[in-house]
């Protein structure tokens, strides 16, 4: 069930259990090949299969479509709030969420800038709100056992704008893929102690700006893209997410 698209008369009627979505993600660039609402279309994209297989026992929100994307504001058309701002307006979302009665939140993430302030939400909603449930994922990881799977391009090709995000735009929406711009990142290494993508975590967090860590805003290689693989991609996300919630809402 798609939340907006009810009447407050059919929310008012909707299972108490059921979890709730909500899906942060970016505004922000994504290289030459790809649009700046590469982040939400993808996840509004697994959400919308989500949605589709199991209508009833899930109730999704309005997306929050501009995130944590400081690091990215050197290539234009980046948008971006603080974490500060970001973490009000997905809290509030949640408390008005609770305020209804519902007492289940899942925040599912498609941009790697919002994990460590959807991190802090959780903690900080789950402290407060003892009797509820939250709950946060983003979903390279809770289908990542699956993506490596998946993956052809090895270290640093899984990253923004790479392989994978190149692919499951092809599969949902192949025009916005600009495919004479399709070009490999220029991922710049520091330390090995803090190379990183997707599907591969670092021993240690080190900041850098998109640009330092690539200078033409792909960290990966989108040229290994294809649609099977973002169907593929489609398939684990959509099915360990299915998993999740029908965990959650069962566990009364």
């Amino acid at each position: 069930m798609i939340w907006d698209q009810l009447t407050s008369e059919e929310l008012a009627s909707c299972d108490r259990h059921t979890p709730v979505l909500l899906l942060t993600a970016a505004t922000e660039q994504h290289g030459s090949h790809l649009p700046l609402a590469t982040d939400r279309l993808i996840g509004e994209h697994f959400l919308n299969v989500l949605e589709q297989r199991i209508s009833q026992d899930v109730l999704i929100l309005p997306s929050v479509a501009v995130g944590c994307s400081d690091h990215h504001l050197s290539f234009p058309g980046s948008l971006s709030l603080s974490h500060r701002a970001f973490m009000n307006q997905v809290c509030d979302i949640i408390k008005q969420v609770f305020h209804h009665g519902f007492h289940k939140v899942v925040i599912f993430n498609s941009h790697g800038g919002n994990q460590a302030a959807n991190q802090v939400i959780v903690e900080d909603v789950g402290y407060n709100y003892p009797d509820k449930q939250i709950v946060t994922t983003s979903w390279w990881r809770i289908a990542g056992d699956s993506l490596k799977n998946i993956t052809t391009t090895g270290p640093g090709g899984v990253g923004h704008a790479g392989e994978f995000e190149t692919s499951v735009m092809m599969y949902i929406d192949p025009d916005l893929v600009r495919g004479d711009k399709v070009v490999p990142g220029s991922n710049q290494s520091t330390f090995s102690w803090a190379e990183a993508d997707l599907l591969r975590s670092s021993g240690a967090s080190y900041y850098r700006t998109m640009r330092e860590m690539t200078p033409n805003g792909v960290y990966g290689d989108p040229t290994q893209a294809t649609v099977n693989k973002g169907e593929q991609i489609t398939e684990a996300v959509v099915h360990a997410l299915t998993k999740l919630i029908q965990e959650l809402k069962t566990d009364q």
